[in-house]
C-alpha cells in the first residue's frame, strides 16, 4: 500500500515590523493588497494578524496557495512587485517570508517564526480533530436547511465552509489548544 500522496498547498507566512506611525497607512495597503490577492487565480485565502502583545507594530501575514506553481506566478507579476514596494517603504526592514507546504501552514505560531513545525502524525491528529465534526454535522444540517439546492450546489457551499472554519477559526485554536503538546519545545 503506498502513502497518501502529499498535500501540494503552499502557506506562505510573512513578518514585517512597520515605521512608527505607519500602522494605519500599512493596515489600509494590506486591505487593498488582500483584494489584489485574492483575485489571483490559486489563492486559497489571506489572513492578517497584529500582535497586541511584543510589539504593537509587528504584522503576521498568512497566504494561502493551491500549489508552489501559483505561488510562482503571483510572485512573477509586476504587480505583485510594486506592492511589495509599497508595503517595503511602510516597514522598517525587508519582511521575514517563510514559505511552507502540505499541512504545516496551519501549524504556525505567529509569535514565534523560527519554529519548525510538529511532526505530520501530531499534525494529522490534530487536523482530524478539526475535520471529523465539521464533516460530520456541517452536510446534514444544510441538507436539511436547503433541500431544494441540488446536491453537488450544497457540497461546494458546505467544502467552502468546511475550509474557511478550517482556515480561520478551528485549527488556530486547536494549535493553541494542543500548543504545548504540539511544539513541546517552546
Amino acid at each position: 500500500m503506498s502513502p497518501p500522496p502529499e498535500d501540494p498547498s503552499v502557506t506562505v507566512v510573512v513578518r514585517r515590523r512597520t515605521k512608527p506611525g505607519c500602522e494605519v497607512d500599512f493596515e489600509e495597503a494590506m486591505r487593498e493588497f488582500i483584494a489584489f490577492a485574492l483575485s489571483f487565480p490559486g489563492n486559497r485565502g489571506i489572513h492578517v494578524l497584529r500582535s497586541e502583545q511584543a510589539n504593537p507594530r509587528d504584522y503576521t501575514v498568512v497566504d494561502r496557495f493551491v500549489d508552489m506553481d501559483a505561488r510562482r506566478a503571483f510572485t512573477a507579476t509586476e504587480s505583485y512587485k510594486e506592492w511589495m514596494v509599497r508595503l517595503r517603504a511602510l516597514t522598517e526592514e525587508d519582511p521575514h517570508i517563510e514559505e511552507m507546504g502540505g499541512l504545516s501552514g496551519w501549524f504556525t505560531l505567529p509569535d514565534k517564526p523560527h519554529a519548525h513545525p510538529p511532526p505530520k502524525p501530531k499534525m494529522a491528529l490534530v487536523t482530524f480533530l478539526g475535520v471529523y465534526p465539521l464533516t460530520s454535522i456541517l452536510p446534514p444540517f444544510f441538507g436539511k436547511l436547503l433541500p431544494a439546492w441540488h446536491p453537488l450546489l450544497r457540497n461546494v457551499l458546505v467544502t467552502g465552509l468546511i475550509v474557511a472554519l478550517l482556515t480561520w477559526v478551528v485549527m488556530p485554536n486547536l494549535s493553541k489548544l494542543f500548543r504545548r503538546w504540539l511544539f513541546p519545545t517552546i
